[in-house]
């Protein structure tokens, strides 16, 4: 049985997150589309996402494509189910809508590699270059970039740019060296990585390759350079995706998070998705940041409208100067 309203709210502000118990009788899935109809609220799902959440996701995505449906959505609630930067995006491109998500502690340790006031010191030290920052940080950083890009955009996004503009690329140092590569342009790294794209261990997906000769590699740019080098294709989160429904093979060892196999598997049914390899027997290729958001704590959140995502007026406006220009250039490129 629930507590009373009000004391909840109190424990749910003492607390900072949901921690309640849930009636085992209650049909989560109705009650979340109850809840749904009952607030005018969409729910917003990263592919990272356990499945059931994913199950009861209005949309689906990875950054760029929850970015877009958060700008256009005309809900009066936005329930992320992500991490904390991209509920933080959603309340910057939606300031007069509530923004919620499940776990405040869902954070990221991409956007923690990239302090703000850490950053704004080495960005002095470039006057003259151009910041571009991977959607996957906080809005501080944000504030301090001229254009946010996505796995998805990110090469048209840099190509947009003039070739004698310099360029600092954060906080992603593996994302930046793939685009160096491919764009051919000499950026200025900074030194921040995601700590489940570095986990991958080539030595352990090099003999799963033996064990699975037909089977393709697919991969994130977060992962480090020797593991893209063998990868058949590298995309987005999307990207990946995508490949294998338009793409003959019949197996798949897919290095990124492991979220992405429920769609994957859901769209081919008839083909086997093999999740890559740690470098350790733990399971660090699931996001321990993305699997806090329960579907309990899901209900909850919409039950009780908390956590709620807060922003100062300033920084969200400096914020979100590099998401519109990010949108523009997409827009412009048709992705």
């Amino acid at each position: 049985m629930f507590m009373e309203l009000t004391e909840a709210k109190k424990n749910l502000q003492k607390k900072g997150f949901l921690d309640m118990e849930v009636d085992v009788r209650l049909d989560l899935f109705a009650e979340i589309e109850r809840l749904k109809k009952e607030k005018n609220a969409i729910l917003l799902a990263h592919y990272y996402q356990e499945p059931d959440i994913q199950d009861v996701a209005d949309y689906i995505g990875d950054s760029l494509g929850l970015s877009q449906q958060a700008a256009k959505t005309d809900a009066d609630i936005i329930v992320f189910a992500g991490v904390h930067f991209m509920a933080e995006t959603a309340k910057i491109l939606s300031p007069q809508k509530k923004v919620l998500l499940p776990d405040l502690k869902a954070g990221c340790s991409l956007a923690d590699s990239a302090p703000p006031d850490l950053f704004a010191r080495f960005k002095a030290q470039y006057p003259d270059h151009l910041v571009i920052s991977y959607i996957n940080c906080s809005a501080g950083i944000k504030a301090l970039s001229d254009i946010i890009c996505t796995s998805s955009n990110a090469e048209k996004i840099i190509e947009s740019v003039p070739k004698d503009q310099p360029i600092i690329f954060a906080p992603d140092r593996n994302l930046g060296s793939y685009l160096i590569k491919k764009t051919g342009r000499d950026m200025v790294l900074w030194n921040g990585a995601c700590m489940v794209h570095e986990i991958f261990s080539l030595e352990k997906i090099t003999k799963l390759k033996v064990r699975h000769p037909k089977a393709k590699i697919i991969a994130h740019p977060e992962c480090e350079a020797p593991i893209l080098a063998i990868a058949d294709f590298v995309g987005s989160t999307t990207g990946l995706l995508k490949f294998t429904q338009r793409d003959d093979a019949k197996e798949y060892i897919v290095v990124t998070e492991t979220g992405i196999l429920h769609q994957m598997q859901k769209e081919n049914p008839n083909k086997t998705f093999i999740p890559a390899p740690p470098n350790n027997a733990c399971a660090c290729n699931d996001c321990p940041h993305m699997k806090l958001n329960t579907l309990e704590k899901l209900y909850l959140c919409m039950e009780y409208e908390q956590p709620e995502i807060t922003m100062d007026e300033t920084l969200r406006i400096a914020a979100k100067r590099p998401i519109d220009r990010m949108l523009e250039i997409s827009a412009q490129a048709g992705l």
